[in-house]
């Protein structure tokens, strides 16, 4: 199965991307702007990424799904997909959480990759990830939530900040008390599903695969009242 085409789909966040990959590397990739509308848009642009470069689900040897943090109704969507697609066509599904997806684009830095991402109340998620020359893509600091300063104090090394948005990792910075972080660019901080792809591949390759029936979300935090009622609504 390794040796098929893959389909990685995020929609943490109101940046959703979906990509297809082969053995050789990534075929194609979407992100755009999705906002709070990945309901309507994620199966139109699945099946677009697939027409478009000649193939159909029934193609698909794997799947892979960015599992967050991220928005409550995003990541439901997202999840519920990957799920239906994976357990449909009878094929594995791979996961990687939507901090290492962000930093796993900046995975040849010779720094510490610190990934960053908004979640309300003034507080932020993140999580320190790294390749090492010789060595293996790891996580150094799971993901968990705690304020921009908070941050800026626990890194006492030179690191690349990633992530969104991108004024965020500008907050960050400026509560930083030295020449700690280097920032990446706006085109830089976007999240991007063609490195979801590869990390996916490379979970295969490990045999990493997820049990479609415990497989969750990681929210870190509850969903708000308000989050809570439109997926209610939803459901409907």
């Amino acid at each position: 199965m390794v040796d098929g085409l893959l389909l990685a789909i995020d929609t943490s966040t109101k940046t959703a991307s979906v990509a297809l990959a082969g053995p050789a590397g990534l075929v194609a990739e979407y992100t755009w702007h999705a906002g709070m509308h990945h309901t309507r848009q994620l199966m139109p642009a699945i099946r677009a990424v697939l027409h478009e470069n000649g193939a159909a689900a029934v193609d698909l040897a794997a799947i892979a799904i960015a599992t967050g943090p991220g928005s409550f109704n995003g990541l439901r969507v997202g999840m519920a997909t990957a799920k239906g697609l994976a357990y449909g066509l009878g094929i594995p599904l791979v996961a990687a959480t939507t901090l290492e997806v962000a930093a796993y684009q900046h995975a040849t830095a010779s720094l510490p990759v610190c990934a960053v991402q908004d979640v309300g109340r003034g507080e932020i998620a993140w999580g320190v990830f790294q390749w090492p020359v010789g060595g293996e893509w790891s996580r150094l600091v799971t993901e968990h939530i705690t304020t921009p300063e908070a941050l800026a104090k626990a890194v006492k090394r030179r690191t690349l900040l990633c992530g969104e948005p991108r004024e965020l990792l500008l907050a960050v910075l400026e509560a930083a008390s030295g020449p700690t972080f280097m920032v990446c660019g706006p085109a830089a901080s976007v999240r991007r599903a063609g490195h979801l792809a590869e990390l996916g591949r490379r979970r295969l390759l490990a045999g990493e695969t997820e049990d479609l029936q415990t497989l969750q979300p990681l929210y870190l935090r509850r969903p708000s009242i308000t989050e809570r009622k439109v997926s209610a609504t939803l459901r409907l």
